[in-house]
C-alpha cells in the first residue's frame, strides 16, 4: 500500500473533497448497509438474500474484468478462490447476525476488525504492538462491553456474539490476504470478482441444501417494492459502487486517507440506527459507542505510526 501512495501526487487541498466526497458517500452507505440488510432479511431468508444480492453485480464485474480474469494463473485462481470461502463465512456471520442485533450494534462491533487486525498480525510475526495500540484496544473493547449492555449488564445476545465472530473473520480475511503469495500481484478486480463468485458459489450451494431456508426464487417472488430497494441498495451501491470508489480514489489520493474516510464507516451506522430505526442505546450505550468510536480511531493512528 505504501508503494503505491509514494507514487500517487496528494490533490490539491482545495480540491481534495472532490476525491473525499465520493469516499464518505463508501463509508455512508456501509454504514447504511446494516439496516437496509436488517429491513430484508429473516432467519429463514439469509442465505437466499446473499445469493441474490450478489448474483445481480457478480456478472457486472464479470464482464468488466474479463480479459484481466482469463490472464489469471492456475494459482491465483486457487488462491482467490480461497478468500472467497473465508468472504462467504464472513457474509453469513454478519447478515446472521444483523437479523439479531441492532443495526448500531452490528456496526459498531464489526467495527473491532481495525483493533483486532493488528493485533492477530502481531501475534504472526512475533512483533509486540505499541502500547498506545494495546491501550487503544482496551478502550475499544471496554466500549463494545458497555454497549452490549446498555439497557443493563446481562448476556451478549446471539447476533452481537455473531457480529464478533464476523469481525474475527475479518481478520483472518486481511491476514490470508497478505499472506497467499499468489494473490499479492492479482489485478485487484479479477481478485475481488474470483472471490465474490466463490463465495456466491457457497451460497447457492447452500441454499440447495435443506432446512437452511427459503429457495432464492420463493424470495425474489415474495419481495415487494421496498424489499427490491434494499436490495439494490446492498448490491448496487454497497458493492459495485463501493469497489469502483475505492478503486478509483486509491489512484487519486493515499490509500491512508481512502482508509481514515472508510473508517468513519460505524459512526454512520450508529447514526442510521438512532435516527431512522429507533435505536435506543440508553447512556451507558452511547458512552460505550463513544469508547468504539474513540478506540477504534486512536488504535487506527497508533497501528500507522507504528
Amino acid at each position: 500500500m505504501s508503494s503505491i501512495a509514494a507514487s500517487v501526487p496528494l490533490p490539491a487541498p482545495r480540491r481534495a473533497w472532490l476525491t473525499d466526497l465520493p469516499v464518505l458517500l463508501v463509508a455512508v452507505v456501509w454504514g447504511a448497509s446494516y439496516l437496509a440488510a436488517k429491513g430484508i432479511t429473516t432467519t429463514h431468508t439469509v442465505v437466499a438474500v446473499l445469493v441474490l444480492r450478489f448474483a445481480v453485480v457478480l456478472p457486472v464485474l464479470v464482464a468488466a474484468g474479463w480479459r484481466r480474469l482469463r490472464a489469471l494463473s492456475a494459482a491465483q485462481w486457487r488462491g482467490a478462490a480461497a478468500l472467497g470461502l473465508i468472504l462467504a463465512g464472513i457474509f453469513l456471520l454478519e447478515t446472521y447476525g444483523v437479523v439479531h442485533t441492532s443495526a448500531t450494534n452490528a456496526g459498531l462491533i464489526i467495527s473491532l476488525t481495525m483493533i483486532l487486525t493488528p493485533l492477530a498480525e502481531a501475534a504472526v510475526t512475533r512483533t509486540p504492538p505499541p502500547r498506545a495500540f494495546l491501550a487503544a484496544a482496551a478502550l475499544s473493547v471496554a466500549g463494545v462491553v458497555m454497549l452490549t449492555q446498555g439497557g443493563g449488564f446481562t448476556a451478549p445476545s446471539a447476533g452481537d456474539l455473531l457480529m464478533l465472530l464476523a469481525a474475527v473473520a475479518r481478520t483472518a480475511h486481511v491476514l490470508a490476504m497478505s499472506r497467499i503469495k499468489a494473490v499479492r500481484s492479482a489485478d485487484s478486480l479479477s481478485l475481488t470478482t474470483v472471490q465474490l463468485g466463490g463465495a456466491v458459489a457457497v451460497f447457492a450451494v447452500l441454499a440447495a441444501l435443506p432446512g437452511t431456508g427459503a429457495s432464492p426464487w420463493a424470495v425474489a417472488v415474495g419481495f415487494g417494492p421496498r424489499e427490491w430497494a434494499g436490495l439494490v441498495f446492498l448490491s448496487v451501491f454497497c458493492t459495485l459502487f463501493a469497489f469502483f470508489v475505492q478503486m478509483w480514489a486509491v489512484r487519486r489520493t493515499s490509500p491512508s486517507r481512502v482508509s481514515l474516510l472508510l473508517g468513519t464507516e460505524p459512526l454512520w451506522a450508529a447514526a442510521t440506527g438512532i435516527a431512522l430505526a429507533g435505536d435506543r442505546p440508553g447512556p451507558i450505550g452511547l458512552a460505550g459507542a463513544a469508547l468504539v468510536l474513540a478506540g477504534t480511531a486512536w488504535g487506527r493512528r497508533a497501528a500507522e505510526m507504528a
